[in-house]
């Protein structure tokens, strides 16, 4: 690790261990800015690299693109003193991520579909829900949060499975007028359906791996739920 890395350690929640990254950016010298809550609401300080890891080991984020390390600190630096922390929208993956790319998200947000984007019009809900458990520890509100994630994956589910039905329709369709435009001698308007056919053939592809990744994300919030649920009864 060195000066203007993003770095990360694991942090527990709802009492499990190394459940979530706690994220922040390396300033070379021995301390590290990043989100910290301390004793009172989370607020971007520069602490000793001690304070951050909270005797975890220390890892590095890799990321393809990034800025030069002098200007990493540069704007990680600009926002020393912040108090907007938000889980779902300014959490401290937010702030190293943009720190270090110039981009504002959260790859663990997203890998659960909790994503601010994703939330709709639920976003309020799901945020005071997010931050309850995520600060309080609360394994109930955790509960909680992942019942409302779940729901949001079963609503896109329902969606992307009617479209996936639609376009494997249309390619259906699409095949029998190719094959009609042949049967007439119509070898241009033949060309033309193919073309069709195999447009809505890619639509439905991509369709369906994203299906698949929603019942990835499924699988994993049940296993989740599940550790919860596990610690609780035996709490």
């Amino acid at each position: 690790m060195a000066r203007g890395d993003q770095i990360y350690v694991m942090r527990p929640l709802a009492g499990m261990d190394s459940v979530y990254e706690h994220h922040g950016i390396d300033c070379g010298d021995g301390t590290v800015i990043h989100y910290y809550k301390g004793s009172g609401e989370p607020v971007i300080s520069r602490t000793t690299m001690e304070t951050f890891a909270m005797g975890n080991p220390v890892y590095p984020h890799k990321v393809p693109v990034s800025f030069i390390p002098n200007l990493v600190i540069e704007r990680a630096e600009s926002r020393l003193g912040e108090r907007q922390y938000n889980l779902v929208t300014n959490n401290c993956e937010h702030f190293a991520n943009w720190s270090k790319t110039g981009r504002n998200v959260s790859q663990q947000l997203l890998d659960y579909g909790l994503d601010a984007r994703h939330l709709g019009g639920n976003a309020g809900l799901m945020a005071g829900l997010i931050n309850t458990a995520a600060q309080e520890g609360d394994p109930i509100q955790a509960i909680e949060l992942m019942r409302q994630a779940s729901g949001n994956v079963a609503i896109a589910q329902s969606r992307l499975q009617r479209q996936y039905s639609q376009a494997q329709d249309d390619m259906l369709t699409w095949d029998r007028v190719a094959r009609l435009a042949l049967q007439k001698n119509r070898e241009d308007l033949a060309r033309a359906a193919l073309t069709r056919k195999v447009e809505f053939k890619s639509k439905a592809e991509k369709l369906q791996k994203q299906l698949v990744e929603l019942a990835e994300t499924e699988v994993s919030l049940k296993r989740n739920s599940a550790l919860i649920n596990q610690r609780l009864t035996y709490s």
